[in-house]
């Protein structure tokens, strides 16, 4: 009997072994990258530009702003750290206590819409003699507290950003006596042109790279490296 032919690869085999080539690559690709830090190394450079442009938009137009940071911490459901831009519509400044500003802040938002309800009241009952000295004060105070108010700002240069999962970030400012690595943290940015020392960690695996933020001129500097905290 004749041997038989020789048989050649079919279009289905040769597409499974490209299959199973395509597979191993990318395994190699994300194994590469998490040795590397590469996302990491990405995010760092993107956040740095986007501080200073912050940092920029703040001086230019005389308000205060700041970045927002949302930390899910390690074994949240949902990883990714997120940061986004806020601006006040005047020139505020920051309390030494982030807790007990947000406590005020929510302390004077219930006082003024108090004092809105009791307007509307006297209004209805006829009282037109007109606002005494005391509403007037309020409607100050409320003026004042309504230009404090920040809501969210963007720019060609500054926009919502999520980062690749697997990628962690700590926050530390001048008022901080540790990095925040969980819920909310701020860096905030002054008209008059400097912003709150600080120090971003941004972690992936071993690796770490470090943003330093200058006070004085907003520069960001990026360390391969997790620095130590300055010693105040």
């Amino acid at each position: 009997m004749k041997a038989r032919a020789r048989r050649g690869i079919t279009l289905i085999e040769l597409v499974v072994a490209l299959g199973i080539v395509v597979v191993l690559f990318a395994a190699v690709v994300f194994g590469v990258g998490a040795l590397t830090g590469a996302k990491a190394k990405e995010s760092s450079a993107e956040l740095a530009g986007t501080i200073r442009s912050l940092y920029d938009s703040a001086a230019l137009s005389g308000k205060t702003c700041r970045l927002v940071f949302e930390l899910p911490g390690k074994g949240a459901e949902d990883d990714e750290v997120k940061y986004h831009a806020e601006c006040a519509k005047a020139g505020v400044t920051a309390g030494a206590n982030r807790e007990d500003e947000q406590r005020e802040a929510d302390k004077k938002d219930k006082k003024r819409k108090s004092d809105e309800s009791d307007t509307r009241f006297r209004s209805l009952s006829g009282d037109n003699n007109g606002p005494n000295l005391q509403e007037l004060m309020a409607r100050e105070k409320n003026r004042v507290e309504e230009s404090a108010k920040f809501s969210t700002f963007s720019s060609e240069d500054i926009v919502e950003r999520s980062l690749p999962s697997g990628v962690e970030v700590e926050v530390w400012t001048s008022k901080l006596k540790t990095p925040v690595k969980s819920g909310v943290a701020y860096l905030y940015f002054f008209p008059q042109g400097f912003t709150e020392r600080a120090q971003i960690y941004v972690r992936q695996g071993k690796n770490v790279w470090t943003i330093t933020v200058s006070p004085l001129t907003g520069k960001t500097v990026i360390h391969a490296d997790a620095l130590e905290l300055p010693r105040t």
